[in-house]
């Protein structure tokens, strides 16, 4: 069974393209525009859609034949991945704090993350 694969194809237009004052319908738009432009296939030395690159023959490990339903759902994690342009904006540093900390100056239990004390209003370190 042939399968598109959509994340391959839309991880690979993102790192390529700006989305600088784009609505999530430009973008739409252009991905398709995109998908539907004619490239010349290395293989076979023949022009054909870009989406047709994109195309994969999925098995299923028992025999070989058939595709289990499991490999033709569609990957719906939606979770957040910053590519292209912002990936730079998305970078932060992965260190958890210590969760027992205190006030340096009156000795009050802050949480992990606190800036200033919540009792005396003391910048922390």
């Amino acid at each position: 069974m042939k399968i598109f694969n959509g994340r391959l194809a839309t991880e690979e237009y993102m790192s390529t393209h700006s989305l600088t004052f784009s609505t999530p319908e430009m973008n739409l738009k252009k991905f398709a525009l995109w998908l539907s432009e004619h490239v010349v296939n290395k293989e076979k030395n023949e022009e054909l859609p870009r989406l047709f690159l994109y195309i994969e023959e999925k098995k299923d490990n028992n025999d070989g034949n058939s595709v289990s339903n499991d490999n033709t759902k569609p990957d719906i994690d939606d979770t957040f991945r910053p590519t292209g342009a912002v990936i730079d904006m998305y970078k932060t540093i992965d260190s958890k704090p210590s969760d027992n900390r205190y006030c340096l100056e009156c000795g009050n239990k802050l949480k992990g993350n606190s800036k200033f004390c919540i009792n005396c209003g003391t910048k922390q370190e």
